[in-house]
């Protein structure tokens, strides 16, 4: 029995047919296997099933040899105990393979499994590891890298010369005859599934030279789906527009952009003079931009201590959502501390007052702080003039752990693509328009504003409850209100 009749046989049992893209990867891994081709490569775009064909190829081996030895690396130790459980449903349910696994419990744990077979051996037939988890003493006839690289593994350049030397390692654990298989989906330009060395990185070959590889792209050259029907060209259109265009190339069309090739155009942002207005619907209020209702909000501060000349700005922004999920970059301040009066009040104390001053104008319930550097300590103090100035809006930390080129451009690339970002004139006349057309990934810039925005575009929409303290920011996000009816009605 080859590896396409082992797939077809499991999902007739499963009561489901086998996909064309699926029969084109099993046949391909038939002719590789009958070639005694042992080192390849298979790229497949998102959500198309690639570990679940995975974990069919590991139990079909396993079928044809029980005595193989088989390490599967996952991003993480989460993903490498999903593999073990999906391999091991394979093979208790699969009408080829029913007894074959051990029933006894020490053949069986969250990360490993062991079939019945001829010899004895100290390791198990299946061993499923993250990248980061120990496989020294292990060896492995067959080695299966399945997502590998995610951007958890490889968004710095740090991650990604450390994913290069552990893959390295694997060559002390495999067999010299042995099976090399990996399996996944470009994250970066950087990536180590790349046709060409990254010379950035000191290659001088591809990591995976000598690799027998197979490219499958969700959108042909003609511009036909592979799989049409899981992703018919609604789904594809609302995929390009969720993710944006350099995303959707790497993740589904399997082509990493340059990093120097990335631009953030200002000539696709959508410009408005209409001001902030609260009209009252009702008996409630609404928040209205240009005669459109907006339904959520979000502001970001970007702490620094204000003086760019001599480092870092301090930028607070501020973002609305329609109901049809158009974003309206309202306004945005590069807060400078100019000269205080009072001598007594500290910087930091200028800086809380400021963007108190800006959640009261544009009527914000909530506003997201960076912790990361100076930030640490400054929410408690806002707070402070939140509660002093009566301004009940919310402060939320957030300490980013994600690389900021990375937060940038998954904010803002979907959003200009799809040209549904709408911003103020008066934000132009600020420098984020000169931010964006001078911004590019890996080169030092002024990107403080960007930052800031991105910080709102990525975060949830806030639609919180009303606060104790009495406000002077109107509810106008439909918080719901009492409520008594007349009534004729006698008990």
């Amino acid at each position: 029995m080859n590896f396409m009749q082992f797939v077809m046989g499991w999902n007739s049992s499963q009561g489901r047919e086998t996909p064309r893209l699926h029969l084109e990867i099993c046949q391909w891994l038939d002719e590789c296997w009958r070639a005694n081709e042992r080192r390849l490569l298979l790229l497949v775009f998102r959500n198309s099933g690639k570990s679940t064909l995975a974990a069919l190829y590991c139990a079909w081996l396993l079928r044809g040899d029980p005595d193989l030895r088989i390490l599967v690396l996952s991003a993480d130790h989460a993903l490498a105990t999903k593999m073990t459980r999906n391999v091991r449903g394979v093979l208790e349910r699969h009408p080829a393979t029913i007894g074959l696994l051990d029933d006894r419990p020490e053949c069986w744990a969250a990360d490993q499994l062991t079939v019945r077979r001829r010899r004895v051996s100290r390791d198990p037939s299946l061993l499923a590891r993250g990248i980061g988890g120990n496989v020294t003493g292990c060896r492995a006839d067959v080695l299966v890298c399945d997502d590998v690289e995610v951007p958890n593994t490889a968004d710095t350049e740090e991650k990604k010369r450390s994913l290069r030397e552990r893959l390295r390692e694997l060559s002390f654990v495999l067999v010299p005859d042995g099976l090399q298989l990996y399996i996944g989906t470009p994250h970066s330009y950087h990536s180590i599934y790349a046709e060409t060395p990254r010379r950035e990185l000191n290659e001088s070959e591809p990591f995976l030279a000598g690799f027998r590889r197979l490219t499958l792209p969700l959108l042909r050259p003609t511009g036909e789906q592979r799989w049409k029907e899981r992703f018919p060209d609604s789904v594809v259109d609302r995929l390009l527009a969720e993710a944006g265009p350099a995303k959707f190339r790497s993740q589904m069309q399997l082509l990493p952009t340059r990093p120097e090739d990335v631009r953030l155009d200002p000539d696709r942002l959508l410009p408005y003079d209409a001001p902030l207005s609260i009209v009252s619907v009702q008996g409630r209020d609404e928040l209205r931009i240009a005669e459109r209702r907006m339904v959520s909000a979000a502001a970001a501060w970007d702490p620094a201590y204000g003086r760019p000349e001599r480092g870092d700005s301090s930028v607070v922004a501020a973002v609305f959502v329609d109901g049809e999920g158009h974003y309206w970059l309202h306004a945005i301040e590069y807060l400078v501390l100019g000269p205080e009066t009072e001598a007594e009040v500290d910087d930091a104390t200028r800086l809380c007052r400021a963007v108190v001053r800006f959640l009261a104008r544009h009527h914000l319930p909530a506003i997201t702080v960076e912790t990361n550097g100076i930030g640490a300590f400054l929410p408690a103090l806002l707070r402070h003039e939140l509660r002093r100035a009566g301004v009940g809006a919310t402060v939320i930390q957030r300490a980013n752990a994600v690389p900021k080129e990375r937060r940038i451009l998954e904010a803002f690339d979907p959003l200009l693509a799809a040209r549904r970002l709408h911003v103020h004139r008066s934000v132009l006349l600020t420098p984020f328009s000169d931010e964006m057309r001078e911004w590019r990934p890996g080169r030092r810039c002024r990107d403080d504003g960007l930052d800031a925005v991105a910080s709102c575009l990525l975060a949830e929409p806030v639609r919180l409850p009303p606060v104790a303290v009495r406000s002077s920011v109107p509810s106008w996000r439909g918080a719901a209100r009492s409520f008594q009816a007349p009534t004729d009605f006698v008990p």
